[in-house]
């Protein structure tokens, strides 16, 4: 395990909703009004995580058939407990070799994913041959290197404060091809065509601090596993440096904002 990943813990589903779940939620709808495609088509969801993207797409886009695959078991079982659709089919399978034949898919989507496979432009050339000629392959990822994840921009701002060695940690550093332009020369790379990429922006209201901090002791991605390791007294530390910055509203409510950049291109 390289220093860079060895808090990219990803198996617990639950500990995963409450941290980034929910927003995955809220944005992945978003992207498919973006994306706009027909009714009726063979999906993939490359990565499915919990099921936010899988959700999304059975509930605004009438698929014939959605394949959806992640690599955790953890994930799976809470991705098929929200989405019991009898169109659906999810199942165990890598992103640098998906298990299912070339050109049988309209669609192959991926959410908020690519930036954590070990390689990318083998992912991508992956989905590139398993959507059908004139299909669409799509993805979007969080706009880490423009700190476009407030709450986890926060976090790391905090943490980087009080021990300078996490800066290693924080996704802006480790993933700086998440920018439209290395998004752009990625899709391309890969052999598809007709590349755009656009930000795609939601509001992340936290109901008070407890609701902000709490996800963050879960151990479920880089900045949770972080602080799930620190001991409690560095931990105490940075909950309170936390606690003294992040803005509120009157209500006590914590308004941040996340943006995602997602691409769209054609297979030909």
């Amino acid at each position: 395990m390289s220093v860079d990943s060895r808090h990219d813990a990803w198996q617990a589903g639950d500990a995963y909703e409450q941290y980034m779940g929910r927003w995955s939620r809220g944005i992945a709808p978003r992207f498919l009004e973006w994306l706009a495609p027909a009714r009726g088509l063979d999906w993939l969801d490359v990565g499915c995580g919990t099921g936010a993207l899988s959700a999304a797409i059975v509930a605004q886009c009438d698929p014939r058939s959605l394949v959806a695959i992640d690599p955790s078991e953890g994930f799976l079982a809470a991705a098929r407990a929200a989405v019991p659709d009898g169109r659906t089919r999810f199942q165990a399978g890598d992103a640098r070799q998906l298990p299912l034949e070339a050109a049988t898919r309209d669609v192959v989507a991926s959410a908020l994913v690519l930036n954590f496979v070990p390689d990318r432009e083998k992912a991508l050339s992956e989905m590139k041959r398993v959507a059908r000629p004139g299909g669409t392959v799509a993805f979007y990822v969080w706009d880490y290197p423009g700190a476009g994840v407030g709450f986890m921009r926060a976090f790391w701002d905090a943490a980087i404060a009080l021990d300078p060695g996490a800066a290693d940690l924080g996704e802006g550093r480790r993933f700086p091809f998440c920018t439209p332009d290395g998004l752009t020369r990625l899709a391309v790379e890969a052999g598809l065509r007709e590349v755009q990429c656009e930000p795609i922006e939601m509001p992340t209201v936290f109901a008070g601090f407890e609701d902000f901090w709490r996800p963050f002791t879960l151990g479920a991605g880089p900045a949770p596993g972080y602080c799930a390791n620190l001991d409690e007294r560095a931990r105490q530390q940075l909950k309170e440096r936390l606690h003294d910055v992040l803005p509120r509203r009157e209500d006590g409510t914590i308004a941040l904002q996340v943006r995602a950049w997602a691409v769209r291109s054609a297979v030909r």
